[in-house]
């Protein structure tokens, strides 16, 4: 008896490191939704904007942690939309991935610290910083984390010291 597992699913499984770039597209969207929401209630309530930073800081840090198989809009994305597509054709790497969610973090951190100390101001301009990359790259396919990736390893790698004479 065979105990060979096989993969019902269309889109067949993708390289390790690698995922289908519409799952990081559809997070996108769904990012962008949620940041306008945090705006639009930010007019009405910095306390119930506050509350939907905090929940998208929360799904941004899993982002960066764990990357994006991992990431809970991602997971929707592969449990629901996914099966329903063509296979992938273009795929792209996992850590400039989870670099822009920790830079999504980070501005979600710093949207809620503004709402948590009063300044409606600052949560709602840091809010719209992490709305803007989203809406970018859920638009047009730029992801700027990605983009700024490159640019800070260069600056992470250290350079051997020279060999003592």
């Amino acid at each position: 008896m065979s105990t060979e597992i096989r993969n019902t699913s269309p889109n067949p499984p993708i390289a390790n490191g690698q995922v289908d770039v519409r799952g990081p597209r559809f997070a996108a969207w769904v990012t962008t939704a949620v940041l306008v929401l945090v705006l639009i209630a930010a007019i009405f309530s910095p306390i119930a904007a506050a509350v939907l930073i905090a929940i998208q800081a929360v799904v941004f840090a899993i982002g960066a942690a764990y990357g994006p198989r991992k990431h809970p809009y991602g997971r929707v994305y592969a449990k629901f939309v996914a099966p329903r597509l063509a296979p992938t054709t273009e795929t792209e790497p996992v850590p400039p991935l989870k670099f822009a969610q920790l830079l999504g973090l980070v501005f979600a951190a710093v949207s809620l610290l503004g709402f948590a100390l009063g300044s409606t101001v600052v949560g709602a301009v840091f809010a719209g910083f992490a709305l803007f990359a989203a809406f970018l790259n859920a638009a047009f396919g730029i992801c700027l984390g990605c983009q700024i990736y490159p640019l800070v390893t260069r600056f992470r790698r250290t350079n051997p010291s020279p060999a003592p004479n």
